[in-house]
């Protein structure tokens, strides 16, 4: 497995590099953004640590631009541990986002879930009830082209945005809690499980109608998100 550091800290970047190669992994380090992001859209690499701040073009929009070509797992790395900085790393397409200073063994052991998370996707290892196309209302969900419709209108959504929709979708009116959904979405337990509600809005955004009235993706107070089918008791 093949890990590309886009990372202007030499001390910092040398520290993620050596414990990555101390678990087996193949790690390229690159310190300008530029540089970085065509290493990135190469598709040589099975996932990109991505920092924020970096010369030539920033993390944000190296993030947009790789998730807008190429699939593959994005962690984002930053000193920046506000909210609204994880929110719109998230909002972008990131997978995961890590504040610095950080545990090396936690990065090395979100780097290994987030691979294995992936290929299990790619395999159809995603926990399925079924291989049939759901519908929901004007709603259609389609897992052997993992495309939504709403309507006559597709509905364009990131990986985990999908990932997260179709395991709700697939188990309508059972109430799973944020704890269960990031474990089971994204494969660990490590993490900040705020991670499951922007990606929650985020759906809202772009499946709901109106999103602050949600028809389908509802928020059960104290307990976690169920998915809701127009026929369903509320």
């Amino acid at each position: 497995m093949h890990i590309l550091i886009i990372e202007d800290d030499v001390s910092i970047a040398e520290v993620e590099r050596d414990f990555l190669e101390m678990n087996g992994f193949t790690v390229t380090l690159e310190a300008d953004g530029r540089r970085g992001m065509d290493l990135a859209l190469s598709g040589k690499f099975n996932l990109v640590l991505l920092d924020l701040m970096l010369p030539g073009k920033d993390g944000y929009e190296i993030c947009r631009l790789i998730r807008s070509k190429i699939d593959v797992p994005i962690l984002m790395v930053s000193a920046k541990g506000e909210d609204g900085d994880k929110v719109r790393g998230l909002g972008l397409g990131a997978d995961d986002y890590i504040a610095k200073p950080f545990s090396p063994t936690e990065l090395v052991a979100r780097v290994k879930s987030h691979i294995a998370q992936y290929e299990r996707l790619k395999t159809g290892g995603i926990p399925d009830k079924t291989d049939d196309e759901i519908a929901a209302g004007d709603l259609l969900i389609n897992p052997k082209t993992r495309r939504v419709f709403a309507g006559d209108k597709e509905i364009t959504l990131k990986r985990k945005e999908y990932d997260l929709l179709y395991f709700l979708a697939s188990h309508p009116g059972l109430v799973f809690s944020k704890e269960h959904l990031y474990e089971t979405v994204w494969g660990d337990t490590y993490g900040d499980i705020k991670t499951v509600a922007v990606h929650i809005n985020r759906l809202r955004e772009r499946i709901e109608k109106d999103s602050a009235n949600p028809e389908h993706i509802q928020t059960v107070w104290g307990s976690g998100y169920r998915f809701r089918v127009s026929d369903s008791p509320v």
